[in-house]
């Protein structure tokens, strides 16, 4: 067994994350990085010419045709059900936590926390087990997760989150359905719901609530970030 290697893929957007991620995994026997993409057309694309054990991604790439987040995952589940998945974040916030877990994602390691981190990680997701770093183990022991399971007043569902997600970080409703595979109809019904929840009325506060709650942050989405201050000032 000492001889077995782990074949690694990374997923980032980041070339500075992947260099990190390169580096600590060269280190580290019996860990093997067999490539890395920057976006999710170039992961599909390296997923279907080669196999991998376990894929280490970024949660927020928007840039890509097969989208980002749960959708991405769901989809390398669905093509490559043998590949077990790490998920990489910045998005350090309990609605995207609960999302990812309530998808069963068992192996999480925020940007936050040392890189190193993804080592524990993957060894755990390569044996099908569960492993959160430092900061998302905080997090992940705050959550009520009786409260989100009811659902109630101001309590997104994972779909709802999902669209706002996507939303806030610039595409269209039409982009939207497309991305996920759903009616225009549905997901404008979906981002109207989650609009009555939080009681908001304009698009503009919907922009916001997503960048306060870590559903997208402003270092990386610069024209919401100018729309959501821009009113402000």
């Amino acid at each position: 067994m000492s001889d077995v290697k782990i074949r690694v893929m990374v997923a980032d957007d980041h070339p500075g994350m992947i260099a990190g991620v390169r580096h600590e995994l060269a280190q580290t026997p019996g860990l093997d990085l067999i490539a890395a993409a920057a976006d999710s057309t170039e992961l599909m694309g390296l997923l279907a010419e080669q196999p991998c054990d376990v894929l280490v991604s970024d949660y927020a790439m928007p840039a890509g045709e097969f989208g980002d987040g749960i959708a991405l995952f769901g989809l390398v589940r669905r093509r490559h059900p043998g590949t077990q998945l790490v998920v990489l974040t910045m998005l350090d916030n309990p609605a995207v936590l609960h999302t990812l877990i309530s998808n069963e994602v068992k192996c999480i390691v925020s940007k936050s926390d040392a890189v190193a981190h993804l080592v524990p990680a993957i060894r755990a997701a390569y044996k099908q087990g569960k492993y959160y770093s430092p900061t998302v183990d905080k997090i992940v022991r705050s959550i009520d997760w009786n409260v989100r399971s009811r659902n109630g007043e101001g309590v997104l569902s994972q779909r709802e989150s999902e669209v706002v997600r996507l939303y806030a970080s610039g595409l269209s409703v039409n982009e939207i359905a497309e991305r996920l595979h759903r009616s225009k109809k549905t997901i404008s019904s979906q981002k109207i719901k989650a609009m009555e929840k939080l009681s908001i009325e304009r698009d503009v506060d919907l922009l916001r609530y997503a960048l306060e709650n870590g559903l997208v942050t402003s270092s990386g989405n610069a024209p919401v970030a100018s729309l959501v201050h821009g009113e402000e000032s």
